[in-house]
């Protein structure tokens, strides 16, 4: 039986145009079997989701019965409750007159039982009503969730989709993407509000997992096949830097700005759905990761940017290959790319992050940290294990001074990496997201030098290669006795000369380049171990040359001669300068941050924490402070050895003039100012000093002449006061006058030499003293010492010294 075609007037608007718009051309009406195909699919697809969901409608309209059936019973004998209160009420007041106590009793038991269990009661009631209300809300929004990703799948399956059936599954996938946004909000209401309600969100959360399992891949591969339709990713042999004609630079056209109308439109909607999945997971895992360490797992790259980045980083892997032993070409290339590409990244991509509502994030910082994320996996995987290889082959503990062809390619690798780091910065810096990075700890996503985080033992190895390089530069320098000899002016700002020799600049020098390759590195507790594996050694290092040289000249002539004491010196000036050094670096913001960070490894064994075998007391402790603690010690030491050293010769020079009794009983010879025997140790410790002040820093001189004033004094009180010995006029004046010289050989420096010397000046003062003044000093003892002004001595040495005194009348 042939059936005839309705009537065109029959047919709805909306089918005239879809026939008009399929059959428009006799090809077209050849074709027509292929169309009912596929319109017969669609309906039965349309039929299939109609009855899924009169079986969903069902199922959710029996699980409201049997919640309302329970509901109505829990209602029900709320009603009986509150009738039997109403008639007990009723009941107490008629019978008030003739039996209140016994209303009084029923009244009581109501309000103090009854009542609040009935209020119990209600509120369990209305638990359950919310429990029910959420738990059908959520299993709804669930069943929507399915059911959408049910749709996108069948679509999915189709072999040859249209443009229509693209729009559709992008339709369906927002759909899926925004009954998930709903669910999530419910769900953080929810575990606000009821976090009782541990097991339904568990039961949701185990069915949206399920679905975004299947959504977010389909999602991924669907955006995977647009790129490859884009052309992405765009050639890169015009990029390649060493076939390139340099007076003609191939011109690389931007697929993401020469996409046409409608596939610019799919991908715009590709990104912002990737997008809407990832901000949605981030929201997941805030939730379920409440109360613990969440920065750390919600710090994901951007998708989107992932899935541009990845295929480009396959194809200049072909590249990478042929330049093992060129690396420059490689750093080239990526930042070639890098750079041609970022502003497509703040122009199309950033308002699609925007409009999904993503935040924290910025497209142009993804985009240069995926890429030399890239980058710094290829080279952990490819390239440093054929460096360390290299140097596995070669003699590495032989430090020779010559340096290998292993170290050599190992340090241009690192000067390449720091030099990419440096122009990456700059780039990242043109939109002023530097200084963010900085204070969020996540420099490492932009530092290439992230793989030395990675690989503790590769950071210890180029360590160990920066300080054996340098010994062998610092080597010659350090046997060259005129790198001692020549001094250096002005060591830092605002500080004093410390007339440190030129070896001490070089040391300087050496530790100043291992504290910024240092900088490079993007973690704290990089930039600390680096510093002591290189540093730290290099500082006891230099404190071992000052203490071998200050113990040669010791062994050879006991400091004895100048030469001795002023090889003695410049070591000095040369750890003061560079204990100078230290301790204005320690107030360096960024050796303050190194220091917590050694403070917090204080007590951990050396495998764990990396330090080099020695702790340090306190937390928060400078990263040189032992070192400094050591070179304090060392000055001390050897500025006290050259005060002995003088002293003993002072002492020897003064042993005639201290056994000379008679001449305390004598004026001084006619000409003479000074006593003859004095001279020869006054002139002995003035020479002395003045070798000492032109060779050593101002500093440590004040100590070395407060300390020879100090021993001087001693030395001359317990040889002169304290000796059995009878002072008389005459060898009082005597004794005043070479003190007076005594004096003046240290007034050079101060204003009352005298200060220097309080034994020796008040045992003066009491020697002076009239035989009238000296009458009541054995009967009022400390009380008079003080009333003459004598603080220095006590007792038992004043009245030793009074009874020296003889006075001729």
């Amino acid at each position: 039986m042939v059936q005839t075609l309705p009537l065109i007037t029959s047919l709805s608007p909306s089918v005239s145009a879809f026939l008009d718009d399929k059959l428009h051309s006799r090809d077209e009406l050849e074709r027509v079997s292929g169309l009912v195909s596929e319109l017969q699919t669609r309906c039965a697809d349309l039929d299939q989701s109609l009855m899924d969901l009169n079986q969903r409608f069902e199922s959710s309209l029996v699980a409201y019965a049997s919640y309302s059936d329970q509901t109505g019973s829990l209602i029900g004998d709320i009603n009986s409750k509150l009738s039997d209160l109403r008639s007990s009420s009723l009941i107490s007041g008629s019978l008030a007159d003739g039996r209140g106590s016994e209303g009084l009793k029923r009244s009581e038991q109501i309000l103090g039982e009854e009542l609040p269990s009935l209020a119990k009661e209600v509120a369990r009631v209305e638990m359950v009503r919310m429990y029910a209300e959420t738990a059908l809300k959520l299993d709804t929004l669930v069943g929507d969730i399915e059911d959408a990703v049910s749709s996108t799948i069948k679509k999915n399956m189709r072999k040859h989709p249209s443009v229509q059936n693209s729009e559709s599954l992008q339709d369906m996938r927002f759909l899926a993407i925004n009954a998930l946004k709903l669910t999530e909000d419910v769900l953080a209401s929810v575990t606000k509000t009821h976090p009782q309600w541990a097991r339904l969100i568990s039961a949701v959360d185990h069915r949206v997992d399920r679905a975004l399992a299947i959504l977010r891949p389909q999602a991924i591969a669907d955006h995977r096949g647009l790129l490859t339709s884009l052309g992405w990713p765009p050639p890169l042999a015009a990029l390649n830097s060493s076939d390139s004609d340099e007076s003609k630079p191939a011109k690389v056209q931007n697929p993401l700005f020469t996409m046409q109308r409608d596939l610019k439109h799919h991908y715009c909607e590709s990104f912002i759905a990737l997008c809407s999945l990832q901000e949605l997971q981030r929201r997941r895992k805030s939730r379920q990761l409440e109360g613990h360490n969440r920065e750390v797992a919600l710090q994901q790259p951007l998708w989107a940017i992932e899935e541009l980045v990845n295929p480009l980083s396959i194809a200049s892997q072909h590249h990478f290959s042929k330049w093992v032993e060129k690396p420059e070409f490689i750093f080239a290339l990526i930042y070639k790319i890098t750079q041609d590409y970022v502003d497509s990244m703040d122009e199309l991509l950033q308002p699609l992050v925007d409009e999904a509502m993503l935040s924290g994030y910025s497209c142009r910082e993804e985009w240069i940290s995926a890429m030399v994320s890239s980058l710094s996996t290829y080279l952990a995987k490819e390239i440093f294990p054929i460096y360390v290889g290299q140097l596995d082959g070669e003699d590495v503990e032989n430090v020779t001074g010559i340096r290998s062809q292993g170290r050599i390619s190992w340090l241009h690798l690192v000067d390449l990496m720091i030099a990419f780091d440096k122009r990456v910065q700059s780039l990242v810096a043109q939109t002023g997201i530097l200084p963010s990075l900085q204070e969020d700890g996540n420099l490492q996503k932009i530092s290439s030098l992230s793989v030395f985080c990675d690989r503790p033992d590769w950071l210890d190895l180029w360590a160990y290669i920066e300080l054996t390089d340098i010994f062998n530069k610092l080597k010659p320098e350090m046997e060259d006795e005129r790198c001692w000899s020549i001094k250096i002016q002005g060591v830092l700002s605002g500080v004093e000369d410390f007339k440190s020799p030129a070896i001490s600049s070089s040391f300087f020098r050496c530790l100043s380049y291992v504290v910024d390759r240092s900088r490079s590195l993007p973690t704290i507790s990089s930039r600390l171990r680096f510093i002591q594996l290189a540093g730290v050694p290099l500082v006891q290092k230099f404190l071992e040359c000052l203490i071998l040289r200050c113990q040669e000249a010791e062994g050879l002539t006991a400091l004895t001669d100048d030469d001795a004491l002023i090889k003695v010196t410049k070591s000095i000036n040369a750890g003061h300068y560079f204990e100078s050094v230290l301790k204005e670096w320690s107030e360096d913001v960024f050796f303050l941050e190194m220091g917590l960070k050694h403070g917090d490894q204080v007590g951990l064994p050396v495998s764990e924490s990396g330090s080099i075998g020695c702790s340090v007391e306190g937390p928060g402790t400078g990263i040189f402070d032992e070192e400094i603690g050591k070179l304090e010690e060392f000055r001390t030491e050897w500025v006290g050895k050259l005060s002995t050293v003088v002293l003993r010769g002072f002492d020897a020079r003064c042993r005639d003039y201290l056994k000379n009794k008679k001449q305390w009983q004598e004026k001084a010879e006619d000409g003479w100012t000074v006593s003859k025997y004095f001279i020869t140790a006054l002139d002995y410790l003035q020479g002395k000093m003045s070798v000492l002040e032109e060779a050593l820093n101002e500093v440590d001189f004040v100590g070395v002449w407060r300390s020879l004033a100090t021993g001087s004094d001693r030395l001359l009180f317990s040889g002169v006061f304290m000796s059995t010995v009878k002072f008389h006029d005459g060898g009082v004046e005597r004794l005043g006058s070479d003190l007076a010289v005594l004096f003046g050989v240290f007034g050079a420096w101060c204003l009352r030499p005298e200060g220097f010397f309080p034994k020796v000046t008040d045992g003066l003062k009491l020697l002076k003293m009239e035989e009238k003044q000296l009458k009541g000093s054995l009967t009022v003892r400390e009380r008079w010492l003080k009333e003459n002004g004598i603080r220095h001595l006590s007792v038992n040495e004043a009245e030793k010294i009074v009874k020296n005194r003889v006075y001729i009348k």
